[in-house]
Order: structure tokens, then sequence, then C-alpha cells
């Protein structure tokens, strides 16, 4: 197998396997040869009994309760006791305008934990690291110990979630994005990350295994970063280049992310995916649309630019996902069964 990376900052990886060395990838740097073994850790959610699932999913909302985070937080709670949620995913930009200080930073429980009181909402959040949150301390997220403070939070780079029934794969887009590196209005804690093109060609490998090799029902991959999007920052070309190739390869039916301040819902025109946008945990952009999505093999099903979140639930014949605004009401459903796509 032959994976080319596209290029990022003048720069080109290739990845190549060899087949007598197994899963073991060869990552050429230039002239600089680097092996890795790293793979992705991996949680356990069991479904319900029946096999399926119920979620809510919630990006860019970490501002103290303002800009309408404690209403669509209200919501959130009202919604997901309807729908006997098990979890939540969080898509990233948890806490503005610059992450965390460090692992004592009140913001933490400021935007947090005293924001989605309800009981609906304690249970687990399982969260990505967004490119606000890496201006500021970003493995303080991370870190275990803000599970003392509030067992709820998950929160890792890149991991894989297994709840049988579907399969979850929490990409860190932020390092893909070329303008981080060479932006001089913000700094960012790449800790973690350097060198950058090894960490990138390491994630994409061991993206690539893991896709291979699942069985779920359903695959789902979560970032913060939008493939496609109508909104404000539109597509992220990176990741056109780079991630959606292996989306399509690999059969993956669901594209969820934030960055964007606003829910929206893209369907492929070349492939099943569909690309979901839930970043309007708090303050949205109002008139801040694109016109030109159908023009990037893709077709726009539905745009909204207020406040507002998203549930999914799952079985393994069907899944639904509903978008909500900041009073709760339903703006758009769509019901995917894995051979025919209908619109409620």
């Amino acid at each position: 197998m032959v994976y080319t990376m596209a290029p990022l900052r003048q720069q080109r990886i290739s990845l190549l396997a060899a087949p007598c060395l197994g899963l073991t990838f060869v990552f050429w740097f230039n002239t600089l040869m680097v092996t890795s073994f790293a793979e992705l850790e991996r949680f356990e959610h069991p479904p319900k009994d029946d096999g399926s699932l119920s979620l809510l999913v919630i990006g860019d909302w970490g501002r103290n309760g303002r800009y309408n985070q404690s209403k669509v937080a209200l919501q959130m709670g009202r919604i997901g006791e309807k729908l006997d949620i098990d979890f939540i995913i969080s898509t990233g930009d948890n806490f503005y305008e610059n992450g965390l200080k460090g692992v004592n930073d009140p913001t933490f429980e400021k935007s947090f934990t005293n924001i989605y009181t309800a009981k609906s909402l304690h249970k687990q959040w399982y969260s990505i690291l967004g490119n606000h949150d890496y201006r500021g301390d970003a493995e303080a997220q991370l870190s275990p110990l803000l599970r003392k403070i509030d067992s709820r939070w998950l929160c890792l780079r890149s991991f894989i979630l297994n709840a049988e029934t579907a399969e979850f794969f929490f990409v860190d887009t932020t390092p893909f994005v070329d303008s981080y590196f060479v932006e001089t209005d913000h700094t960012y804690d790449w800790r973690g990350v350097s060198p950058r093109l090894t960490y990138l060609a390491n994630l994409l490998k061991d993206l690539e295994i893991t896709l291979r090799e699942s069985t779920a029902k359903w695959k789902i991959v979560v970032g913060h970063h939008a493939i496609r999007s109508a909104g404000h920052h539109g597509d992220t070309s990176e990741l056109i280049q780079n991630l959606l190739p292996l989306l399509e390869a690999h059969d993956v039916d669901l594209y969820i992310n934030g960055h964007d301040h606003s829910l929206e819902h893209i369907k492929s025109s070349d492939s099943a995916i569909q690309f979901l946008t839930s970043g309007a945990g708090s303050k949205a952009w109002r008139g801040d649309v694109k016109e030109n999505t159908g023009n990037n093999g893709a077709t726009m099903k539905f745009f909204y630019d207020g406040q507002g979140f998203m549930s999914l639930q799952l079985n393994r014949a069907d899944a639904e996902f509903v978008f909500y605004d900041v009073f709760g009401q339903v703006l758009h459903t769509w019901k995917v069964s894995k051979h025919a796509y209908a619109s409620i």
C-alpha cells in the first residue's frame, strides 16, 4: 500500500507499508527515515441492551455561559432526557478565547461544570481540541487531573470510541492547518505535536489502519475543522487533500465537526458521507454563509446561523440526526440507512 500525503508547507510525505513488515510503517521526510508503532487509544462505551445509541453533539461553546451558552445547555438537558442519551461529543473549541491556562484554571468549572448541570448531561463527554484550545495550555485539557474536578470530562488529541453499533474516530485536525504555523497574531501550544510532519504521518497511518480494520455498522469520524462547510471558514483544503480520501476509501458514513459557528448538513456527491457541522454552542455568526458549496462535489441540505446543537440516534440499520435551535425547536431531521438516504 502506498499513501501519499498532500503538501503541507511545501513539504511532502509518503507513507509506505512493506508487506513483510506487517503493520510496521516507514516514513520518509526528505532523507530522514522514521519508524512508528503508535496506536490510537481506544475506549469502549457499550450501547443500550437493544444495540441502539443516542447522543448529543455540541461544539465551540466555552464562554462562561455567555452568548446563549447557558440557554443551549438548558435545551441540551431537556432533549438529552427525552432521548435517554448515552454520552455527549464535543467537537472542540471548548474554552474561549485561548483555551485553559492550566489544570487549575477556574474557566473549566465556569464554562463546563457549572453550565451543563442537567441530570441527563451527567454522562461521559468525549472531547477533542480545537484551534482556540491550542492557543492556551493544550495539555491541560488532556490531563487526567481535570477528571478529578469533573469525572465527565475526557479529552484527547485523537482516539477511538467503540460503541459496538458504531465506531467513532476522533481526529486532531488543528495541526493539519498550515496557517496556524505561520500567523503572528496568536501563539499555539504545539507540545506533543512537533515535529509536525511526523505527527501527522503517524496520525494518518493509525487512522487508516483502524478504519480498514473496523467492523462496525457505522463509521463516524469527528474532527474540529470542517471538510465541507458553507460557514465563515468554509472548506478546509488540507483536510480535503489529506483526510477525505481516507474517509471515502473506507466507507465512512458521517464526518462531524465544529469550527464554523453554525449548524450544517452537507451531502457528498461523490460518496455516502454526510458532513455535519455542530459548532453553535455559544457565539454564532449571523448571515455569514457561502453560496457555492454545490461546486465542490457536495450538496447543501441545511444551514442555520444561530445557536444550537445536534442529536444522533443509531441502531444497526438506521441513523437519524436532528438539529435543534436555542429554544429546543427542531430545525432539520435526516434519516440514513445503510442502503438509502431520505430526508424528513
